[in-house]
């Protein structure tokens, strides 16, 4: 697709539609004038400069990435129109489209019955959820991993209800021993259950835990705001098999309450662009209320009256939907760029594992790939340096204007990290890993280029200090041996000045 012709067709379609209502002036409080305009789009255009490329495989850091063309020319186009999915005469349109979409995704998990909506994100999706949860079974706790999202402890702080972080196994999974004796205190009347969690991508084992909560008279939600798309994956039994992709955690997910969904991580869409599906039509009893200005046209349910939330743009819904005609939800439609995303975790993954450089620090069970540099020396090997390792990788990668590479990082406390590695001394309360988010599909055609260049990063942040040289005569350098000179690895380079520096990335 090329926007370059398709965005003036998305200007023409808003157009085309308002002639039929008349000439309209424009009100002299709104208009500008062009070279003002220019000079303003010109300083907006060098601002967005300061900026990582989410587009390219050198990025391998946070699950971020462009939208497809469809959905950038998809939301362009409803945004002239400006529609609110708030409620059905806030925009008829996407109402439809977004039911619509509603449906395919209730589809995608094999939900039975279903209502649910978009929402602006996918913390709102679950707050919504753990909301029904509250209303659900008032005065009762929620119970979640501890290796799930931050925002549940924080969303039960908010609705005031207890949370109760239960412990993760050597694979990053909610321990189901750990919440079997939790549930046993009868204070639990959520479990929450992450597919995909985001810091490595692990997913919890929905069928296990599913009729454990069931036994204790508990709910299950299901957080797979970022790995839900791989249902798709789990769909086609010869395609998971081939991709080492468990199919049961996905297949359970149809018998859970409810289901949250980011579209705007492997969906392909803009932010903000998350979803919350319910298997009870019924919920919509928790979100009751009076609005007596807002809900006038005849629709059997606006989409307002399941929802905490009141304006959200139709455009979400409409950039969601187009997409859809073209990638389908099915393994070889929206599922294609999955998989590959899944081929280059595990082929890292291989590489990384015969690495000497680098060790791997758990097995991919999507597409996230934590490792960290290898430190040679006396064994066992510290936290300490281990931390420092991958804080030089991450550092050189990002500062260098001539290759750079972009990663990020995941803070592993020191009992979780000493019992997936368990040579490994333990002098700090935890270390810093590196981790890649792959969840570009280009990226299966650079592991290879990755690699290398995070092996190379790897071998000078744990190069030992070179020997001082015996003295000699001083001599003036010639400029091609001046060039070559590297800087000593205490000192970080500037970073290019087109990108955010490390401090403000970690913001």
């Amino acid at each position: 697709m090329d926007l370059r012709y398709w965005l003036p067709r998305a200007a023409e379609v808003a157009e085309r539609w308002g002639e039929r209502f008349g000439p309209l002036r424009p009100h002299p409080s709104h208009l500008v004038d062009e070279a003002d305009f220019a000079a303003a789009f010109e300083r907006f255009a060098k601002r967005l400069e300061h900026n990582y490329p989410f587009f390219h495989p050198r990025y391998a850091g946070q699950m971020v990435k462009p939208p497809h063309p469809a959905a950038v020319v998809g939301y362009l186009t409803a945004m002239r129109f400006n529609p609110n999915n708030h409620a059905y005469e806030g925009g008829p349109a996407t109402n439809d489209m977004e039911r619509e979409c509603v449906a395919q995704l209730a589809a995608m998990f094999a939900l039975p019955a279903h209502v649910g909506h978009l929402t602006s994100s996918g913390t709102i999706a679950n707050l919504e959820a753990l909301y029904v949860a509250r209303q659900s079974h008032p005065g009762r706790g929620v119970a979640y991993s501890g290796q799930a999202h931050y925002t549940h402890s924080r969303m039960c702080h908010v609705l005031g209800v207890e949370g109760h972080a239960v412990a993760a196994d050597a694979e990053g999974r909610m321990d189901v021993g750990a919440l079997e004796e939790l549930l046993r205190t009868g204070r639990v009347g959520t479990v929450v259950v992450t597919c995909g969690t985001t810091g490595a991508g692990a997913v919890d084992p929905v069928h296990e835990i599913l009729p454990l909560a069931r036994r204790h008279g508990a709910r299950v939600h299901v957080d797979a705001a970022y790995g839900g798309f791989f249902t798709l994956l789990a769909a086609d039994d010869a395609l998971a098999a081939s991709l080492g992709v468990d199919t049961a955690p996905w297949r359970a997910i149809a018998g859970c309450d409810s289901v949250t969904v980011d579209p705007h991580k492997h969906g392909l869409q803009p932010y903000g662009c998350g979803a919350v599906l319910f298997a009870d039509p019924g919920i919509g009893r928790h979100f009751a209320h009076d609005s007596p200005y807002t809900y006038f046209t005849d629709a059997e349910l606006h989409l307002g009256e399941i929802s905490l939330e009141c304006s959200r743009a139709g455009a979400s819904a409409a950039a969601l939907w187009l997409t859809l005609q073209l990638l389908p939800l099915t393994p070889q439609g929206l599922g294609a760029g999955l998989a590959a995303s899944r081929r280059a975790a595990l082929a890292w993954a291989e590489l990384i594992d015969t690495s000497e450089e680098l060790t791997l620090h758990q097995k991919p069970q999507l597409d996230i790939v934590t490792y960290f540099p290898t430190v040679p020396g006396p064994r066992p090997p510290a936290l300490s340096a281990i931390d420092a390792a991958s804080d030089h990788v991450l550092r050189r990668g990002m500062a260098d204007e001539h290759d750079p590479v972009y990663l990020s990082v995941l803070r592993v406390d020191a009992a979780d990290f000493t019992r997936r590695h368990p040579g490994t001394r333990a002098d700090a309360d935890g270390a810093r890993v590196l981790r890649s988010v792959l969840i570009k599909p280009e990226a299966e055609e650079w592991v290879a280029p990755l690699h290398a260049r995070v092996t190379a990063l790897a071998a000078s942040a744990t190069a030992p200090p070179a020997s001082p040289a015996a003295p000699s005569a001083p001599a003036a350098p010639s400029a091609a041996s001046a060039a070559s000179v590297s800087t000593d690895v205490t000192v970080d380079p500037p970073s290019p000045p087109s990108a955010p520096s490390f401090e403000e990335s970690a913001r």
